[in-house]
């Protein structure tokens, strides 16, 4: 019997078209799996059953009558609690936020699959504010792996992600400001792509500012692109909104690498992987080379940019907390506290270097990109650890960002960046590729994302958490 929780959303799309699957079916064996799992990793911090039958049974008619809202409709969705969505509370995990209020709007993102016809379960968790690469918050609690329970799903949209890989619905929308749709893809075994700025609207506008973008978790890659074609509808609430696309980020998916010119940097110059990391990723680099790209070793040139992002990054949190009165830096994440402390000494003029570093970058990986098509490089040096901490046991650093050094230079540029599966350690643990590609160059990455996985096969592999 087929496990309807394993189905993509492109898998679903063909079986509710010829009847042979309903979307009351799919919903109700997701909730199960939300009741069964949920408890082992706490992806959820609100799920609305009732609300999501009553949406599965609408869809259900629409697909009956041959009246669907669009290509998502009927499909089991959650939302990262970053994102508005009527009638829910946003809390992003911190108790500064009462969950009482009237909620009255979506944010982008979650207004464009509603339009679409996706059965909304509820909002998944987040560190607070977004602010680190693991999910945990005094409010929440830790989110576990769907690898291993008691090690982290990375961040910040680490219960999206434990909730796609565990079949709890077959894609979620969550955000990235520094690696937080890629660190958990990559630590689950899930799917991602952060696209380029402005591509997915983002209201309000995040306090991060111009490193935060919006994008989907999924299983597979074409499910990447059906939503990113759902999510990039423009909206007039971001001032920073690209025109919608004219074509399907589905145009054109299979149509592989041959020719593509590939640079694979395996430490971009200044990063250390763990060795079975590195093994992993330079065997996915030689798959893309198998199937016709000119893949060369490569480094973009330029040094770790960590400390420009921190001004950047700590400066936004800072703002963030001003909202919320004098007491409210002692009631936060004790780490976040002492980024926000950190950035009490930073100056106007240290902001403005810091944004002069940013825009160096951009004109570097610009000029890398006229010699190469796409970068690869590991999405991240390690593999899960521990939840419930910021870093590994015995780390070098108390900085979240000191684990993550593939993944924020490219927010601070604004790139696309897809990370996809590529392979296991001898512990089990999921291992991911980014694919980075010039800005608007969405497409390509999907492309080199597809190419590898239909060359690899990872899109059937099961998390070995029990399903009730």
């Amino acid at each position: 019997m087929t496990d309807l929780t394993r189905l993509t959303a492109t898998e679903l799309i063909a079986a509710y078209r010829d009847g042979s699957v309903s979307p009351v079916e799919v919903t109700r064996a997701t909730l199960a799996a939300i009741d069964a799992g949920n408890d082992d990793v706490n992806a959820f911090v609100l799920v609305d059953a009732d609300g999501a039958v009553a949406a599965a049974v609408r869809s259900e008619a629409r697909w009956r009558s041959g009246s669907v809202l669009g290509p998502g409709d009927g499909i089991p969705t959650s939302i990262k609690d970053l994102l508005y969505c009527r009638g829910w509370p946003t809390l992003r995990g911190t108790n500064l936020i009462d969950e009482r209020g009237l909620w009255t709007e979506d944010a982008p993102a979650v207004a464009r699959l509603r339009e679409t016809g996706a059965v909304l379960l509820g909002k998944t968790t987040t560190p607070e504010f977004g602010w680190k690469g693991v999910t945990d918050s005094l409010r929440h609690g830790p989110t576990g792996n769907p690898w291993d329970a008691a090690l982290t799903c990375g961040g910040s949209s680490g219960g999206s992600a434990a909730a796609v890989g565990l079949g709890m619905g077959a894609w979620s929308v969550g955000t990235d400001g520094g690696g937080s749709l890629r660190i958990p893809a990559a630590f689950t075994g899930t799917v991602t792509i952060k696209p380029t700025y402005g591509l997915v609207p983002v209201w309000p506008a995040s306090p991060f500012g111009t490193l935060s973008h919006a994008g989907p978790i999924t299983r597979c890659v074409a499910d990447a692109a059906l939503m990113l074609d759902i999510l990039t509808g423009f909206d007039s609430r971001d001032w920073s909104a690209l025109p919608t696309p004219t074509a399907s980020f589905l145009d054109g998916l299979d149509d592989g690498v041959r020719g593509v010119r590939i640079a694979f940097s395996p430490d971009l110059g200044y990063a250390r992987n763990d060795p079975q990391v590195e093994a992993a990723v330079r065997a996915a680099a030689a798959v893309l080379a198998d199937a016709g790209a000119h893949v060369e070793q490569a480094d973009p040139g330029f040094a770790d940019p960590v400390e420009a992002f921190h001004v950047l990054w700590f400066a936004g949190a800072a703002k963030v907390l001003e909202a919320y009165g004098t007491d409210a830096l002692r009631r936060v994440d004790p780490g976040l506290r002492r980024g926000v402390e950190r950035a009490a000494g930073v100056s106007t003029a240290d902001y403005l270097e810091a944004t002069a570093l940013r825009a160096d970058l951009g004109v570097r990986m610009g000029r890398f990109h006229q010699s190469y098509d796409l970068l690869l490089t590991p999405t991240l040096p390690i593999t899960a650890f521990p939840k419930g901490r910021d870093v590994p046991h015995g780390w070098h650093s108390v900085d979240w960002t000191s684990w993550t050094p593939y993944t924020y230079p490219f927010n601070m540029t604004q790139q696309p960046a897809a990370s996809v599966p590529c392979g296991f350690t001898s512990g089990g643990l999921p291992t991911g590729l980014q694919i980075v590609g010039p800005r608007h160059a969405d497409a390509l990455v999907l492309r080199a994302a597809r190419a590898y996985e239909r060359a690899t096969d990872w899109t059937r592999t099961r998390p070995p958490l029990p399903r009730g």
